[in-house]
């Protein structure tokens, strides 16, 4: 018996070790959790996320060990004999219905605290409007005249058709990539009106601690601030089940820097002004371009 227990303690062993090697930190373990982001308020929604995570570890360690404990001192082979006389103490049953309500409690003030922060729209320097349809999201940036509508990459949507013969893993950032991305500047507060067109969508982006449901007919309000040293590319998705085609409508947002983001606001505003190219001049679409 001992022999074969201490045969299964070092399988385990070995186990472990495979899992916290070098190898296995590679595929991408520390992507389980959520991630810390790129904004003020995803670290404040990172670190009660932690909290409430170690509060039940705490808990699970606890439960478990009282549990395991009893199995093991109160087992029939050490001679322990169950009580059948309903005897209860009244001094435990006070103790495990104040202690859940006063942690509870103590989760609470911090998670109404995030929900204040999260809700704070003052001193918004850029506001958007964010509207849902099947398949895309169009963003309107109120005040300037800019109006661009984002639907999934040409390469994506013809390597998703049905006998396509292209192959999703020559396709870069697959099903997560978009036609024209939403420009945002970098250290600027960005206020979001977010509605719906057709049916309930839901933008969300992981990196920037923001989701919100879009509702037709209603506007919701999200914000986010990048911090300073953080240009990129940010990819989300929407999270509401909307239609045949929601796993197409992907959310990329590009940070920039504020001189470039003030450059290429001037660029659309002069484009989307433009008159339209006489008819004469166009390709037409059923036609291929001949040079």
């Amino acid at each position: 018996m001992l022999k074969k227990l201490a045969s299964q303690l070092t399988a385990l062993a070995a186990l472990c070790l495979c899992l916290t090697g070098p190898a296995h930190a590679e595929s991408g373990w520390d992507e389980l959790n959520m991630p810390r982001g790129v904004t003020h308020i995803s670290h404040i929604i990172y670190d009660l996320h932690m909290l409430v995570f170690w509060v039940c570890v705490g808990i699970g360690i606890v439960v478990f060990g009282v549990m395991i404990y009893s199995m093991v001192a109160f087992r029939q082979s050490k001679g322990a004999v169950p009580d059948t006389t309903l005897v209860h103490s009244t001094k435990i049953e006070v103790m495990w219905t104040i202690v859940p309500i006063l942690i509870l409690v103590g989760l609470a003030i911090p998670a109404v605290r995030t929900l204040i922060r999260t809700a704070n729209i003052s001193g918004s320097q850029l506001t958007v409007k964010v509207t849902g349809y099947q398949w895309g999201w169009n963003y309107t940036y109120l005040g300037s005249g800019v109006n661009i509508f984002s639907t999934l990459d040409p390469l994506s949507n013809a390597a998703r058709q049905l006998d396509s013969g292209i192959s999703p893993w020559s396709v870069p950032h697959y099903l997560r990539n978009v036609d024209h991305p939403f420009v945002v500047p970098v250290d600027t507060k960005v206020l979001l009106l977010i509605t719906s067109d057709d049916v309930i969508h839901s933008w969300w982006l992981p990196d920037f601690g923001v989701k919100r449901d879009a509702i037709p007919g209603y506007v919701n309000e999200a914000w986010f601030k990048v911090e300073p040293g953080k240009i990129g590319v940010y990819r989300g998705a929407c999270t509401e089940l909307c239609g045949r085609g929601h796993a197409f409508m992907p959310i990329v947002v590009n940070v920039v820097s504020k001189a470039d983001f003030a450059a290429w606001l001037k660029k659309q505003q002069a484009a989307q002004k433009a008159p339209p190219a006489p008819q004469s001049a166009a390709v037409s679409p059923s036609q291929p371009a001949t040079g």
